[in-house]
């Protein structure tokens, strides 16, 4: 019996998209899979116009962060020349000489196995998953190939799914028409409006400059929450009226220290006189705010005050904030990826409507919860607390 079974889930990902992601899920059950390997091709061969290795690794390591047992591998990535399926089940092997490798496919896929480089030699080395693909194939042409490649020691087994009509050439179109992507994880489609993949227009022109650094320093789940604020920053910018590029950059920005040892964000704290609130810099979830503010204008160069100010207040809130600090402050807490929470559905509703009246509930949910745990609410939320509370008792 073989220690592991591991599913590889191979090809450009050019983006990745949902239907990728769903193959790799209903390959995991269909074949009892231990875990899936997402394998993005380096430099494919026969194919041109990919959107750089990097930009795709870095969008699938957002789309998937949040998925058990679904892991990004760049063993195609760092492989230097020209990358062939065949070396990769090699490599694998060696590196996992007792697992059983189930290589996932489309049943598209199948009809071109014959074209891959050392494809006889391919086909001992794993088992072909095979999902159900709408290509417009002849299926008794199918079913003669995969006999014929039985015959040849190929191992095949379909995989149990509803067949989704998604490509990634369909949605790079798309999104440089500016349709609606909703077969992309969100992830994906910020990340494309951000860098200006496939023929978008950067909406943070800094943003190419920025991105290796900020996302070395965030966790996967850190990356992905991250992209999701901008989501979220960008439909509430749109919807009370605040500088667009401003509210996405503030997001993209606001956990850039949220992943340093505390002791690191404290050193910074001190050195730079950013509180003197003990109770700040004994906590990093408040902490890496002000001194994400102070790495926004110091490491990535950010000199506007008010995406400053937004980055600096997203914990705690402060009386007096503008519509770019409440837009900042309540996308990091509905943005799409995060965890439900008592009022997460209510605060998503009214945010749209009335940024003070989101505030409010993310607020008071706040001084609930902390209640709850025996504490208080920090005394500057409470203060935020009250001002918004004025705030719509004037505007009745």
């Amino acid at each position: 019996m073989p220690k592991e079974r591991i599913g590889i889930m191979g090809g450009t990902l050019n983006p990745v998209h949902r239907g990728h992601i769903a193959m790799a899920l209903a390959a995991m059950e269909s074949a009892s899979l231990d875990r899936v390997l997402f394998l993005p091709d380096g430099q494919p061969p026969h194919k041109a116009g990919i959107a750089p290795a990097e930009d795709r690794w870095r969008m699938l390591v957002a789309a998937t962060a949040g998925l058990k047992h679904v892991e990004p591998c760049r063993m195609e990535l760092d492989r230097p020349g020209t990358t062939y399926t065949y070396d990769t089940l090699t490599s694998l092997r060696e590196q996992f000489p007792k697992a059983a490798l189930y290589y996932i496919i489309g049943a598209d896929t199948l009809m071109q196995l014959k074209n891959w480089y050392r494809w006889e030699e391919v086909l001992p080395l794993c088992t072909f998953l095979v999902c159900p693909r709408e290509f417009g194939g002849d299926r008794e042409e199918i079913r003669a190939e995969r006999e014929r490649l039985e015959g040849l020691g190929a191992r095949f087994k379909p995989v149990r799914m509803d067949v989704m009509d998604v490509s990634s050439s369909g949605l790079r179109e798309a999104l440089a028409r500016g349709e609606d992507t909703p077969l992309l994880p969100v992830q994906v489609r910020e990340y494309c409006g951000l860098m200006g993949l496939y023929g978008m227009t950067p909406a943070v022109p800094e943003a190419a400059a920025w991105m290796p650094r900020l996302f070395g320093d965030l966790s996967p789940k850190r990356f992905a929450h991250t992209l999701g604020v901008v989501c979220s920053a960008r439909e509430l910018a749109l919807a009370h009226g605040a500088d667009l590029r401003s509210a996405m950059t503030a997001a993209l920005l606001h956990d850039c220290a949220k992943c340093l040892p505390l002791k690191e964000m404290q050193r910074i704290a001190r050195e730079n006189r950013l509180t003197e609130d003990p109770e700040i810099m004994d906590s990093g979830a408040l902490l890496h705010a002000p001194v994400g503010a102070w790495m926004a204008e110091h490491v990535y160069g950010v000199t506007d005050p008010e995406i400053l100010s937004a980055i600096a207040v997203h914990t705690t809130g402060c009386p007096g904030m503008g519509t770019l600090d409440m837009v900042v402050f309540l996308a990091d807490k509905i943005e799409p990826g995060r965890p439900g929470f008592p009022l997460l559905a209510r605060m998503r509703e009214t945010a749209p409507r009335s940024l003070p009246g989101a505030m409010c509930l993310s607020l008071e949910g706040t001084a609930d919860y902390v209640k709850e745990s025996g504490r208080k609410l920090h005394p500057r939320s409470a203060e935020t607390l009250t001002w918004v509370k004025s705030v719509l008792k004037e505007s009745k």
